[in-house]
């Protein structure tokens, strides 16, 4: 299977990071990293990462994960990349997002009718692509896979793992990776957080998305 990573400039690493963890260990995966142009990308947190490929070298993966960035929105001005994820989407097997990954999904016109999810704070974004918003944290459309906000990528990776290689594989690789979240503090959603904090990053993040 083969396994594609689009990268682009400004991404969130954790939306890359988590689920290539899962999904680099499945049994027989092939993992390419796909930018517009070859070479590293510069992440939101000032990471570096290697794209491999380019978008040409790549043209048939069996699936797709498109990762985020408090700036996703931006990529309707890169036409090339959008017309990639269409073409790919014709072929793949699963077509995901983590994240703000998703707008730019909607962006591409794959998530028009589907339910989806995204970043808690870019839930509103979803219908300007005519997509159904939906407060989960990992939801399928038939082969469209969307997860929520950044560390949700991982649940995703899960789910998808069960898919492809069975729940035992999926079970093994949350164990293996530790996944067993059991956070500091119980303010990792809206609805549990105080109300001034959901509002002072709320606004933050909102900032930088731009309306289609």
């Amino acid at each position: 299977m083969e396994i594609v990573f689009l990268f682009y400039s400004g991404m969130t690493a954790l939306d890359v990071i988590g689920p290539h963890e899962v999904l680099s260990r499945l049994p027989g995966a092939i993992v390419r990293r796909v930018a517009k142009h070859p070479g590293n990308v510069r992440t939101d947190s000032g990471i570096e990462l290697l794209a491999e490929y380019g978008l040409d070298e790549v043209p048939h993966p069996n699936l797709l994960v498109v990762p985020g960035a408090e700036s996703a929105t931006d990529l309707r001005d890169e036409p090339e990349i959008l017309a990639w994820i269409r073409t790919v989407h014709t072929v793949t097997t699963w077509t995901t997002s983590v994240c703000t990954g998703s707008l730019i999904l909607g962006a591409a016109g794959i998530l028009s009718g589907l339910p989806a999810t995204t970043h808690w704070a870019a839930h509103d974004r979803l219908s300007f692509y005519g997509a159904k918003p939906t407060r989960s944290r990992v939801v399928e459309a038939s082969k469209v896979i969307t997860a929520a906000g950044v560390s949700a990528g991982i649940d995703m990776a899960l789910v998808l793992a069960a898919k492809v290689a069975g729940q035992l594989i999926s079970r093994s690789l949350q164990l293996a990776i530790e996944y067993d979240p059991a956070p500091p503090f119980d303010s990792g959603s809206p609805g549990k957080a105080p109300d001034a904090l959901v509002s002072r990053i709320s606004g933050r993040l909102r900032a930088n998305f731009r309306y289609p």
